[in-house]
């Protein structure tokens, strides 16, 4: 009897050992693989024209509170990404996060508030894009000089929209709206993304502008060389952060420029793509 009385003591401390350990052996959260959202700017042109590897567009709009973009903006960047890709599930969602508490942002510095907010990577058949929308101006702007930037591109999958230069901007005008400017930035920076121009994307016919890299010579176009000051074309495939660049800053001056000049002359308020550009995303597995 004492026998039986000792085996069923040592099978009882066996049993209780043995859930203690695997409750402990519990795996955590596994590591995110961010390298493929870490590539330079037009790198992953065709998978977001095509589906061949990714079907799925999944895209995180961050903003800081009180400057999240209009919803007539967002139906009108959609709309965008429908007529120049394949993808027929794409998906928006909106992360509100409050102000990093600068008074201008450095391309640097909102790199680091991406790594720190952004929560959508690649993951399957599904390409995730990032855009911040803030409530600070460059650090590069000018106003005595007035060259004042409504976007970059500073990945391939991520870019930055300066809220508060886009409505400042529209404040001062009764012809443009804060739709049309924010429209305008969004699809002109996403061209980019798009590998426009020779950014990931090569031209079929010659339309770059040779004073200006990564931006087209036709008249009109959204992706018209006017439209930027200051670029700087990164080829190396992988940034690190001491060498962060972009490959676009969006003049705000040209931007109003030309959508006044659309306005004047009876033509849809926001650009689109010329031509050429068309021409070059059908080329890369676009529409």
């Amino acid at each position: 009897m004492k026998k039986k009385i000792l085996l069923y003591t040592l099978l009882g401390i066996t049993l209780v050992w043995s859930c203690s350990k695997s409750s402990d052996d519990t795996p955590g959260p596994t590591s995110v693989d961010k390298s493929a959202n870490l590539l330079a700017t037009g790198a992953s042109a065709s998978d977001i024209l095509g589906n061949a590897n990714f079907d799925r567009l999944l895209i995180e709009v961050a903003h800081v509170n009180g400057f999240r973009p209009t919803d007539a903006t967002m139906d009108n960047f959609e709309a965008f990404l429908r007529e120049r890709t394949f993808k027929t599930d794409i998906e928006f969602t909106f992360n509100a996060l409050p102000s990093p508490g600068e008074e201008t942002l450095t391309l640097q510095e909102i790199a680091d508030l991406e790594s720190d907010n952004r929560t959508a990577y690649n993951s399957g058949n599904t390409l995730a894009i990032y855009i911040y929308f803030a409530n600070a101006p460059s650090d590069d702007d000018d106003e005595n000089e007035g060259l004042v930037t409504l976007g970059a591109v500073y990945r391939n999958t991520s870019m930055i929209i300066y809220e508060s230069t886009i409505r400042n901007l529209a404040g001062q005008s009764n012809l443009v709206s804060v739709t049309d400017i924010e429209s305008a930035t969004l699809n002109h920076e996403f061209g980019h993304l798009f590998g426009l121009v020779n950014l990931g994307t090569p031209a079929v016919n010659n339309h770059e502008d040779p004073d200006a890299e990564n931006h087209c010579n036709v008249q009109g176009c959204l992706m018209r060389a006017e439209l930027q000051f200051g670029a700087t074309n990164k080829s190396s495939s992988l940034i690190s952060k001491s060498e962060l660049q972009s490959a676009c800053h969006l003049s705000g001056m040209g931007m109003m420029k030309l959508l006044q000049q659309q306005v004047s002359k009876g033509l849809p308020v926001v650009p689109v793509l010329d031509s050429e550009c068309v021409l070059d995303l059908q080329n890369n597995g676009g529409r």
